[in-house]
């Protein structure tokens, strides 16, 4: 029997703490028992099965590391998966000073500082520590063994949608032609593309654009708003509880971001039906086939206005794009398909511990 304890640092709304709570309700497996822990956040609703959920501080670490040497020693946990570098850096802490016999699975979502600046020392600490690394695309696999991190330890699992929540349905045909962006209000969600996108087509009085989300850069985005006269063209939708909702409402989403790695919001979109529009960045091509399932186009607001128009007088285009995008997530997108590969990694998952410690060097 495999006893697992899955890891995140926090459950505020995001792609990584989503992919989360996906894992916690539904990994089911004959020989294995699943656990997790997770800091505060409003996705903590989310949990299903409390009663094998312990929760952790924000960050007081060593209460943190406490706790689940605790429910490590207690269920007799084999295998850490980590959702973020912190808990990575949490379990090897564990394994090196408790478990030796630990295997360490890494989720890599986000790019990290410690990647960004030392990537000599990031690529040693995965090969050494850790079993196994999950990316969310073929891109960031590529990205890790351009690192060097060796190739045998990634594998690839696509974040899954649940097509109960995100379900396809007919998109009336309304007086208003709505175009949608839901991200965290951060500056490299890139909104100011979104917001030259709205001016650029402003004179389009049946063309309005809403912006979902919460982040540090919401006042500059209003002070941007006020600034190009976008105040009757532009609505501020704040937090949104329920994604499928809004996306649904939407003509066309757009993803106008400067760095992803897999955006989850791409193919929640095309399960619904709701036409992307995307700049090429990290693995989104993987999931938007241009001029098939979407468009994939330059940081140009011109170049996506002139989209936005051709889909809005087009809509047999619009209905083509919907209906194959829809097929693409069904084929690769399930969150079933995502479950079943996550629990092949730990049934495969193997302690690994070299002799000598790593020795890095930064220069």
């Amino acid at each position: 029997m495999k006893n697992i304890l899955l890891l995140t640092d926090k459950l505020k709304t995001g792609g990584a703490e989503i992919y989360f709570c996906k894992l916690e309700n539904h990994l089911s497996h004959p020989t294995c028992n699943f656990f997790t822990a997770a800091g505060p956040g409003e996705l903590e609703n989310k949990i299903e099965k409390v009663q094998r959920f312990t929760k952790l501080s924000r960050n007081h670490h060593l209460y943190n590391l406490a706790k689940l040497f605790k429910v490590i020693r207690k269920h007799h946990i084999t295998i850490i998966h980590a959702n973020s570098l912190r808990m990575v850096w949490y379990g090897i802490f564990i394994k090196q000073f408790f478990f030796k016999k630990l295997s360490i699975v890494y989720t890599k979502h986000n790019v990290t500082l410690l990647e960004r600046n030392f990537q000599g020392m990031f690529s040693k600490i995965l090969n050494r520590y850790t079993s196994k690394i999950i990316t969310v695309s073929n891109f960031e696999k590529e990205n890790l063994i351009s690192l060097g991190v060796q190739p045998e330890k990634i594998i690839t699992i696509y974040n899954g949608v649940d097509l109960n929540q995100f379900t396809f349905s007919p998109k009336k045909r309304e007086n208003t032609f709505r175009v949608g962006i839901l991200a965290r209000l951060s500056q490299e969600k890139n909104h100011r593309l979104f917001l030259q996108i709205a001016n650029f087509l402003k004179e389009h009085d049946d063309i309005v654009f809403h912006i979902a989300g919460e982040g540090p850069e919401l006042l500059t985005i209003k002070s941007m708003i006020t600034k190009l006269g976008l105040t009757k063209r532009v609505i501020l939708e704040g937090h949104i509880q329920h994604p499928e909702t809004f996306i649904k409402r939407m003509d066309v989403l757009l993803l106008t971001s400067f760095r992803e790695v897999f955006p989850m919001v791409i193919i929640e979109a095309m399960a619904t039906g709701t036409p992307i529009l995307s700049v090429d960045v990290g693995g989104v091509k993987e999931a938007i086939s241009d001029h098939q399932t979407g468009y994939l186009l330059p940081y140009k607001a011109s170049s996506f206005a002139e989209k936005l128009l051709y889909l809005k007088a087009n809509p047999h285009k619009h209905e083509e794009l919907r209906q194959k995008a829809r097929q693409k997530v069904e084929t690769h997108y399930t969150k079933e398909n995502m479950v079943k590969q996550t629990i092949d990694v730990y049934l495969n998952c193997e302690s690994k511990q070299t002799g000598e410690p790593v020795k890095i060097n930064v220069q």
